[in-house]
């Protein structure tokens, strides 16, 4: 993972936005880690670089440089609780450090939360984990759903055209 994050976030703040996302041709470069953790065989296998390269790029509206990883209950617990103060895993965290030029940002999904979410919400584990990676490249370019009702709205919306046109169904 890149350098520890400029400021604790489970979202980026708001503002920023001058075009959406899902430019044709958004070049990104992915860096995708697996922590060790029991199980971590079976999320590595699920999760190739080419699909999540796809999954991450249909959200992106212009270049970026990011870093996902794929970590266990205690190390999503020591992360949560380090930059945002809440004692406890969760299943996604952005953390973003610039985006202009070059959107550069470390997403972290908590693999167990993951999981247990997906079982909750009936929902197939890729299917999950495609939404949390559309979420939160959204939040590295600026978009938030914890601003306004508007925001979370428009950022909901487009998740679900973007999960639409990758062939995943509506994940609210």
């Amino acid at each position: 993972m890149s350098s520890p994050p400029k400021r604790p976030s489970a979202a980026s703040p708001p503002g920023g936005r001058q075009q959406r996302p899902g430019k044709a041709g958004s070049a990104l470069a992915l860096d995708l880690q697996i922590a060790t953790f029991a199980g971590a065989s079976k999320h590595a296998a699920l999760l190739g670089h080419s699909k999540v390269k796809r999954w991450m790029a249909a959200a992106l509206r212009g270049p970026a440089e990011i870093t996902v990883r794929i970590v266990g209950e205690a190390e999503g617990r020591a992360l949560n609780r380090q930059y945002r103060r809440k004692d406890y895993a969760t299943n996604v965290l952005t953390f973003d450090y610039a985006r202009e030029p070059v959107v550069s940002a470390d997403l972290v999904l908590c693999a167990p939360v993951v999981v247990r979410e997906a079982r909750e919400q009936d929902k197939p584990l890729e299917a999950h984990y495609a939404h949390l990676l559309v979420h939160g490249t959204l939040h590295a370019q600026g978009y938030d759903h914890e601003t306004s009702e508007r925001d979370a709205f428009e950022m909901e919306a487009l998740e679900v055209l973007l999960l639409g046109m990758l062939g995943f169904p509506n994940p609210y």
